[in-house]
């Protein structure tokens, strides 16, 4: 099937932010009384704030402290947002993949904030197509509800996703899409392929080189 869009995962797969993302969220935990091993965090890293929190202190704490703790991590993450920098080779893709005729759309449960600061990092917003916020979903990845939108957004079911974690490749595939995945989010090659990514590449660059062994070739 001819692929018509390209889904473009954000955080840790155009831009380097998952490790200020666990450190956000190992400060805002510690905050409300809860230390958690950062390594722990970090393997949540892609799902959004509602899967993350229960997924890493249960149910019943997210009941009790859950918009707190989110809430935290959100003040905690706008002093370190100035550190992100775009992944190399990133804007380049985006154009690169314009250029093959495929739609982009950038899918993203960021709040609008955020998301607006990685638009102007990746100097993107004259280049995508469109964009996903966490106003566009109910749940966040692995649920399939953000892929399920960057679809409608992208006006067509012929697409591909490029991602940097399990729960990329995990919401994709219940969406019925196939995933290429990057190293950059800090997950292994056998990992990204043990959850289902068709190809694994190292970086965006390799990605970019290599463009014509994936579906979006």
């Amino acid at each position: 099937m001819p692929v018509e869009a390209a889904l473009l995962d954000v955080d840790g797969t155009l831009v380097d932010t998952n490790y200020q993302h666990a450190l956000a969220w190992y400060r805002a935990f510690r905050r409300h009384g809860t230390t958690l091993p950062i390594w722990r965090i970090h393997r949540a890293i892609g799902m959004g704030g509602d899967q993350l929190v229960p997924a890493l202190v249960g149910e019943k704490t997210d009941r009790e402290q859950g918009d707190e703790i989110r809430d935290t991590r959100d003040e905690i993450y706008r002093e370190l947002i100035d550190e992100v920098e775009p992944l190399h080779g990133s804007h380049e893709l985006i154009a690169e993949l314009k250029e093959r005729g495929l739609r982009v759309v950038l899918a993203s449960s960021s709040p609008q904030g955020e998301l607006d600061h990685y638009l102007d990092l990746l100097d993107a917003r004259e280049l995508a197509d469109a964009w996903t916020t966490k106003d566009d979903v109910e749940k966040t990845k692995p649920a399939p509800d953000l892929v399920r939108a960057a679809m409608d957004k992208a006006d067509t079911d012929k697409v591909v996703m490029i991602g940097d974690t399990r729960w990329d490749v995990e919401a994709a595939a219940q969406a019925g899409v196939e995933t290429v995945a990057v190293m950059s989010g800090g997950w292994s090659k056998k990992e990204l392929l043990d959850a289902g990514a068709v190809i694994v590449f190292e970086s965006v660059d390799e990605l970019r080189q290599r463009l014509h062994w994936t579906p979006l070739g």
